[in-house]
């Protein structure tokens, strides 16, 4: 036996030339989220709050809540809720990463409560990502498209275009015209922004008493870049007593 040979192979297979795969680097925390959970739920006809409600398996505010703490890329999420919850939360609301959690106030309208959860990111977050707790089922993929967008120094709306034939109506109901769809979309969240495009667009709006119905559209009306990209059919508005049971259909389904 050679042992000369076999004390090669042995050494050989001791000095195996193999190269570490570097460790990942844990992507750099600069997205602050802020999810608006302020409102009253009026339309649900129960007192219970809206975004308080159990749907699909867990309170309706916690999904979104776990979804944007999924990522590693997000260094806080800020809810904001009415005045009586802010000091005194559900309990429930911590099953979460508490260290990547803020509570804020709400305001007398969706901006002002939007503008309160802005002042609340810590200055890390170059990237805002605006959320509705209405909308609890917000899938990955999508948060991810609208954060890409951002860092690109544009506004993104998630939204999927428009398929029904679109009538303009007027207070009887009467048709007054057939609407053109192309190029009509039905704009969701989240929604993503460079920070300070977003805390300009609300800055000049609370000095202009401009409100809109989403934060794109404070963008828009400045003339700053706002992109769609697209959303998700699960992405359900929560906004009467029905929308549950549809929420619960919803949530089987991964897209």
């Amino acid at each position: 036996m050679d042992d000369g040979g076999m004390g090669d192979e042995g050494g050989g297979m001791g000095r195996k030339d193999t190269v570490a795969s570097p460790i990942p680097h844990p992507p750099s925390r600069d997205v602050g989220v802020i999810i608006v959970a302020a409102g009253s739920g009026s339309r649900t006809q129960t007192t219970e709050l809206k975004q308080f409600r159990w749907v699909a398996g867990k309170p309706m505010l916690l999904h979104s809540l776990q979804a944007f703490q999924a990522r590693p890329e997000v260094a806080m999420v800020v809810c904001v809720l009415p005045k009586q919850y802010v000091a005194d939360p559900p309990p429930w609301i911590f099953q979460c990463d508490t260290d990547r959690l803020l509570l804020s106030l709400g305001g007398s309208h969706r901006g002002e409560s939007v503008a309160n959860g802005l002042e609340d990111l810590p200055p890390e977050c170059e990237i805002v990502v605006i959320h509705d707790a209405a909308r609890p089922l917000v899938t990955q993929d999508t948060i991810g498209r609208v954060i890409d967008e951002a860092r690109q120094g544009k506004g993104a709306v998630a939204a999927l275009p428009v398929s029904d034939t679109l009538k303009r109506v007027d207070s009887s109901g009467n048709v007054i015209v057939t609407v053109d769809r192309f190029g009509l979309w039905r704009a969701q969240t989240p929604q993503a922004f460079p920070r300070a495009v977003i805390d300009r667009a609300h800055r000049e709006a609370r000095d202009a008493d401009r409100i809109a119905t989403d934060d794109a559209a404070l963008c828009e009306q400045i003339g700053l870049p706002v992109v769609v990209v697209r959303g998700s059919e699960r992405a359900l508005k929560i906004t009467e007593e029905k929308d549950f049971a549809l929420a619960e259909a919803l949530s089987i389904f991964r897209e």
